[in-house]
Formats: structure tokens, C-alpha cells, sequence
């Protein structure tokens, strides 16, 4: 009966360091590959849709503390499409709130901020809403970003 309470104990020491986000029937990590498909960018009136699934192809790596992004055109570099994007640092994960911080990022302005995002998990797809905001670049704009999992 002893060794059924301690092993208990266990895994329910090692459930609540975890770091899960609620979805409409269970607990599910976003630790993990996520590939963006879409990303809407509202500032200043103006409303910007990007199909991450033509073009440009954009992932994010999640693991229990850090995060990454890759960001590149699909053509090699070799057209008007032409872009690479990176970045990644820490973050922080309490309840549906989730907040980056930004450590690097070849947008070297971008760097040392921090950007709080809701999230949601629903089957493989990850929606996150937030404002991102950089007084000394004048962005503040709200940025609405939806990603299905790599498997």
C-alpha cells in the first residue's frame, strides 16, 4: 500500500511541473513543432492576411523552456519572395497565457522584449492572440496566428 501512495506521489509531482494548456476535453502540451498556416496583423486600422502555405514557410519549436521560429520564402531565395526570419528565447506558460521572450531574432530591435500571447490547443492546431508592442519601432499591433503540429 506504501509503494502505491509513493508512486502516486510521484506521478503527481512530475503531472504539475509540466506545462499544459486547456482545450475544450483535456490537458494538451505545446511542447513541440508547429507550422504556421495562417497569420493576421491588425494595426491601425489595417488588416493584413498572410497564407503561410504558399510562399513563405514558417515553423516554431516549443520545448519545456525555450522556443524558436524559422521563417524563409519557398523559392530558395531566388525571386521577389526572397526572406529569412529567426529568432527564439524563453518563455513563460500559466494557464492560456503565454509570453515570450524574445532573446534573439535577426530583427535585432525585437530583441529583449517580451510579447503575452492567449493560446488555445484544439486537436492539432494552436491558436495564439496577442499584442505585439515596441515603443521604440512604433509597432503595436495585434497579431492573431494559427499553427497546426508537425508530427
Amino acid at each position: 500500500m506504501k509503494k502505491l501512495l509513493l508512486i502516486s506521489l510521484i506521478i503527481s509531482a512530475i503531472a504539475c511541473n509540466s506545462k499544459p494548456v486547456l482545450n475544450d476535453t483535456n490537458l494538451v502540451p505545446m511542447e513541440g513543432s508547429w507550422k504556421l498556416l495562417s497569420g493576421t496583423l491588425i494595426e491601425k486600422g489595417d488588416t493584413v492576411i498572410t497564407d503561410y502555405t504558399k510562399t513563405v514557410s514558417f515553423i516554431k519549436i516549443i520545448n519545456k523552456t525555450h522556443f524558436s521560429f524559422l521563417k524563409h520564402d519557398v523559392n530558395k531565395g531566388k525571386d521577389s519572395t526572397a526572406s529569412f526570419d529567426a529568432g527564439g528565447g524563453t518563455y513563460t506558460l500559466k494557464d492560456s497565457v503565454y509570453t515570450e521572450n524574445l532573446e534573439y531574432c535577426n530583427a535585432r530591435d525585437w530583441e529583449g522584449n517580451s510579447f503575452q500571447f492567449t493560446v488555445s490547443i484544439r486537436n492539432d492546431t494552436l491558436v495564439q492572440t496577442g499584442i505585439e508592442k515596441i515603443e521604440k519601432t512604433g509597432i503595436n499591433r495585434l497579431n492573431i496566428e494559427k499553427y497546426l503540429r508537425i508530427k
